[in-house]
């Protein structure tokens, strides 16, 4: 099972990482640390999160971190497990958002539509940036 993360997983990241750092740097780098160990666990156990109701192919694994945790979103498809969102389990109105809301669709279709020739387009090359800006960010994090 390959494991890839969605552009918004690694923002994600960034702002869990940002908002524990000013109080405590080394929990910080430990949450870090164990979202990614979770996701190594997705690689070898694929369906080893909770089934998302109403999106088959969605799952939830749940991280537990000191007094609370979080809650990794992710989609499997084919040989692959996209790492959709990474949430915390205290963020406001966590507990009572739709699973929509944590759906995320490809982003040149979602901003786009879907490309009627086939050829090379703006959508193509601005997706292209972001996916750079993405392994800048995921190098960040050893991902």
């Amino acid at each position: 099972m390959q494991i890839e993360w969605h552009d918004s997983a690694v923002v994600d990241l960034e702002r869990l990482k940002e908002f524990i750092q000013p109080y405590n740097i080394e929990a910080s780098q430990r949450a870090i640390r164990l979202i990614r160990a979770s996701v190594s666990h997705i690689k070898s156990n694929p369906r080893i999160g909770k089934p998302v109701e109403g999106f088959p192919h969605y799952h939830e694994l749940v991280i537990p971190f000191g007094a609370s945790g979080y809650v990794l979103r992710y989609r499997l498809q084919a040989n692959t497990a996209i790492i959709l969102a990474v949430k915390h389990s205290k963020e406001a109105g966590f507990s009572d958002q739709a699973s929509t809301l944590w759906v995320v669709k490809d982003p040149i279709e979602a901003a786009y539509g879907m490309l009627a020739d086939g050829g090379t387009s703006l959508a193509e090359e601005l997706l292209e940036e972001r996916r750079k800006d993405n392994e800048r960010e995921k190098s960040k994090f050893g991902l």
